[in-house]
């Protein structure tokens, strides 16, 4: 199924999930040459065989509800790009999410700090609180539909869909499980009763139940009879659990786990407001780390975290355990000749360990593709990812062929360029400078007047940036001279310098 198509537009890669709905992939927009998530939903595996005149309203249905839900806008929802039917399937394009799962955060963080749940369910009360003002009920809040990103704010996913497929949720799927998470239905959704807000408030507090104790409150065996433990039996108080955890949140608990929706609190926005008090402060908090949710509370819009390794939205998509590299060189020619730049950094990314498995590391096919994995990652403007590349790709070429190759000191001059465009000004200069005398010694192999002009215009702008604008300006009037000298007072080079050193003067001048 990789490789596919749907709507004309959206390529699919990799599998990210999948459950008795459908799955999600990750995706390649061909129009816009970017990284997009795609849910497929497979309404006749959830339903069973549904005549042709009732799938054409479930289409209709499902592209209303999505565009309803598109216009709600809020940070902790995910965008909506685009939705429609491919064959039997109906998709959602969505934007590619970087970061975790609830389930998978809860899972790698046990037991999941106190705090942490507070401020995950705050932000949830602040998106319950958006869409509920539409009116739109979610119906299917669980922590597979919740995302941690990097810098720990959450998101929302999937709002809109189960109402498309939920009319009636006591109906059974065709694999004899009710539509929708009986873990986290709420007791008149499982009758098939009308659902609110007050549903949505149910779910959220099986969530907080489960971030804090670990587990849900009522599970089972069977789909009917957790529905079942659900109506009738009361939960475990969390602090039996877990007796750290402070009363007011225990109390808070059980409330939203209240069996009769009356006796829920009566909105989102109340059920923030009782967890404002507990929120962390700076002089509560917990040491920041990456994916911590509390920390829009401690450091709001502040940049987020330093990323030293590859981001999860950015890793090169898994290939077969023997891809066929020839192959899927290839496919990176076209990709790059299609001007489908992302997709071929990722295709890069992902034969890379298997080619240097068959081939070596150190074999002419290797080296081939890491210098086109380095190009193409410049191309999209990827300069941190691109730059421990390059500067691998120096040393390697540097150890067999010299210093002074032209390869090698054009792997060092791309390496200056992406720590400039970093904002890495000193390192800049600093590798600029190094490389420059191979260019300017004319008896060296990389000897390129036309060459060390470029990079002697370079460190003059960079030297700027640094304010030392003596330097600077005896760098360019010296390049000014030559460059009259090589091409004549009329070419644009010498012409671009002059109109820079008069606007120095004037700007020294008031």
């Amino acid at each position: 199924m990789s490789g596919r198509l749907i709507g004309g537009r959206y390529e699919l890669a990799t599998i990210l999930g999948q459950g008795g709905m459908g799955q999600v992939w990750t995706a390649y927009d061909q129009r816009l040459d970017r990284r997009v998530a795609v849910k497929l939903l497979h309404p006749d595996r959830v339903m069973g065989s549904i005549g042709s005149q009732a799938a054409a309203e479930l289409r209709r249905r499902f592209v209303r509800e999505c565009r309803v839900t598109a216009q709600v806008d809020h940070p902790g929802l995910v965008t909506v790009h685009d939705a429609g039917s491919d064959g039997d399937d109906l998709f959602l394009v969505m934007s590619h999410v970087e970061g975790s799962d609830l389930a998978d955060h809860l899972a790698e963080h046990t037991p999941y700090p106190w705090q942490w749940s507070v401020a995950v369910a705050a932000q949830l009360c602040a998106v319950l609180c958006a869409v509920h003002a539409v009116p739109i009920v979610h119906r299917d809040l669980k922590p597979r539909n919740v995302m941690v990103r990097p810098e720990g704010t959450v998101l929302v996913l999937d709002l809109g869909v189960a109402s498309v497929l939920d009319t009636d949720t006591t109906r059974l799927t065709h694999t004899g499980s009710p539509i929708g998470s009986p873990a986290y239905m709420a007791p008149e959704q499982a009758m098939g009763g009308a659902v609110g807000p007050y549903t949505d408030l149910y779910a959220l507090g099986v969530l907080l139940h489960e971030l804090l104790s670990g587990d849900v409150p009522f599970a089972g065996s069977t789909a009917l009879g957790v529905l079942h433990r659900h109506l009738y039996e009361a939960p475990v108080p969390v602090r039996q659990l877990r007796p750290n955890v402070p009363e007011a949140l225990e109390a808070l608990v059980l409330r939203l786990l209240a069996k009769d929706p009356q006796h829920r609190p009566a909105s989102a926005q109340e059920v923030y407001e009782s967890l404002a008090p507990l929120l962390p402060t700076r002089s509560t908090g917990l040491p920041s780390q990456p994916l911590d949710p509390t920390r829009p509370f401690l450091r709001p819009h502040a940049p987020w975290p330093d990323r030293v390794t590859t981001p999860p939205a950015a890793q090169p998509a898994p290939m077969p355990a023997r891809p066929d590299v020839a192959a899927a060189v290839d496919e990176v020619k076209k990709l790059l000749g299609e001007g489908r730049i992302t997709q071929a950094v990722d295709l890069l990314g992902g034969i890379l360990p298997a080619a240097a498995e068959q081939h070596g590391e150190g074999s002419p096919v290797v080296r081939i593709l890491r210098k086109q994995y380095a190009a193409t990652l410049m191309d999209d403007g990827q300069y941190r990812r691109a730059l421990p590349e390059l500067r691998r790709l120096a040393d390697d070429h540097a150890a067999q062929a010299g210093p002074a190759d032209p390869q090698t000191l054009q792997f060092r001059r791309d390496a200056a360029h992406c720590l400039e465009q970093l904002g890495e000004t000193a390192a800049a200069l600093a590798e600029y400078r190094a490389v420059l005398p191979y260019y300017e010694n004319r008896y060296a192999t990389g000897n390129d007047p036309a060459r060390s002009y470029e990079i002697r215009h370079r460190i003059g702008h960079l030297l700027l940036a640094l304010g030392d604008h003596a330097a600077a300006r005896g760098q360019l009037q010296s390049l000014l001279y030559d460059t009259e000298r090589m091409y004549g007072p009329h070419h644009p080079l010498p012409a671009e310098l002059r109109r820079q050193l008069e606007r120095q003067l004037k700007v020294r001048g008031g």
